[in-house]
């Protein structure tokens, strides 16, 4: 299996998350990580799609695919080696009183990972890495107990020099609304 990340440009509207989530469906191809957000082009979305497939042919026809809804802008596909990306994961550890201590030396060096929330009975620590750089980091942490655990999908960025968002119609916006 192959790992794709599918980054399409799409007018803010209602229904097009649903619109282009149909085209995976029907073509059998899981959704392993989706995030959605504005752009810097008012009334633009970009939304980043993860999967893993076997077919290449396959992925570059569901891009085809997807080019053809009238909300989307532009679509690019990517393999790893053409992006930068990350995510982020928040993690809850429980720290009762006669508890083993958390080592926050190792958890910041080691892991590059951050306390972002502290009570007296349970920690919330952040760490922002490859999937495969988080899950090292929940293996380390799971002694500890882990009582909440969230993944976000992820976020990338082509290895270009430009920007995708210069691949939209220039009669657009460029003010991100705030």
């Amino acid at each position: 299996m192959t790992q794709y990340t599918i980054c399409v440009y799409g007018e803010n509207a209602v229904g097009l998350l649903n619109k282009i989530t149909i085209l995976f469906t029907r073509r059998r191809i899981n959704i392993e990580s989706l995030t959605v957000s504005e752009t810097v082009r008012k009334g633009v979305s970009r939304f980043t799609i993860g999967i893993k497939h076997e077919k290449r042919e396959e992925v570059e026809k569901l891009v085809r695919q997807i080019r053809k809804v009238v909300e989307v802008l532009a679509v690019f596909g990517y393999l790893n080696q053409d992006i930068v990306y990350n995510e982020i994961a928040l993690f809850k550890i429980p720290t009762p009183v006669n508890a083993k201590p958390l080592d926050i030396d190792t958890i910041n060096k080691v892991y590059k990972a951050w306390v972002v929330y502290w009570e007296l009975d349970y920690v919330v620590i952040e760490k922002t890495g490859s999937e495969e750089e988080i899950f090292e980091f929940f293996r380390y942490l799971k002694p500890h107990g882990i009582t909440e655990f969230v993944r976000s999908g992820r976020v990338a960025v082509g290895k270009t020099p430009q920007g995708l968002v210069e691949y939209l119609p220039e009669e657009m916006e460029w003010e991100y609304s705030v």
